[in-house]
C-alpha cells in the first residue's frame, strides 16, 4: 500500500505523456501545451499530497482526511475549471460527450460553462469544510452535479446551435 499512489502516479505521468502522441486532434493539443503539461504536474502533486498525508496518518499524526480531501478536491476542481477554458477540441482532456465532440462551438460554449462551474464547485468544496457534517459527502454530489449539468448543457448548446440532425463536423474546419 505503501508504493500504491507512487506507482500510479508514475503510470499517469507516462499515460499522459503518450496522449498528444495518439491523439487523432493532436495538433489541438499543441495548441495548449504549456496548459497540458501544467495538469500533469498538477495531477502528479494532488496524488502526492494524499499520498504524503497517508504517510502521516500512518506514522501516528492524525490529520483527518474530512478536512483535507474538500480542500485539495476544491483546489484540483477550481484549477480545472480554469483549464477548461483553454482546452481545444481532443480526445482526451476536457468534457466530451457526443455533441461537444462533433463541433468546436458546442466544445468552446460547453467548456466555458463547464470552467466556470467547476471553479464554483471547487470553492464550494472548500467551504464544505466549515459545515457541521462531513463534508465529503456534499463535495461527492456536488461533483456528480457539475458532472451531469455539464452532460446535460453539451446537449443543450448542440441543439441550440441547430446541430441537431446534421453532420457538424463537415460544416467546420477540424481540429
Amino acid at each position: 500500500g505503501a508504493f500504491l499512489l507512487p506507482i500510479l502516479s508514475v503510470i499517469l505521468f507516462l499515460v499522459f505523456l503518450a496522449i498528444p502522441l495518439i491523439d487523432p486532434l493532436r495538433a489541438n493539443i499543441e495548441s495548449f501545451k504549456k496548459d497540458y503539461h501544467r495538469f500533469i504536474l498538477v495531477i502528479v502533486l494532488f496524488l502526492s499530497l494524499i499520498h504524503i498525508q497517508t504517510l502521516i496518518w500512518n506514522l501516528g499524526t492524525k490529520i483527518s482526511f474530512n478536512l483535507t480531501m474538500p480542500v485539495l478536491l476544491g483546489g484540483l476542481f477550481f484549477y480545472l475549471g480554469d483549464l477548461l477554458g483553454k482546452v481545444k477540441r481532443n480526445w482526451f482532456i476536457g468534457i466530451r460527450t457526443p455533441w461537444t465532440m462533433s463541433s468546436d462551438a458546442v466544445w468552446d460554449k460547453t467548456h466555458k460553462f463547464g470552467g466556470w462551474l467547476f471553479k464554483a464547485v471547487g470553492v464550494l468544496c472548500v467551504l464544505s469544510i466549515l459545515l457541521p457534517i462531513n463534508g465529503i459527502i456534499i463535495v461527492i454530489a456536488l461533483i456528480i452535479v457539475a458532472a451531469l449539468a455539464t452532460v446535460v448543457y453539451s446537449y443543450l448548446a448542440y441543439r441550440d446551435l441547430g446541430l441537431k440532425g446534421k453532420k457538424a463536423d463537415k460544416t467546420e474546419k477540424k481540429g
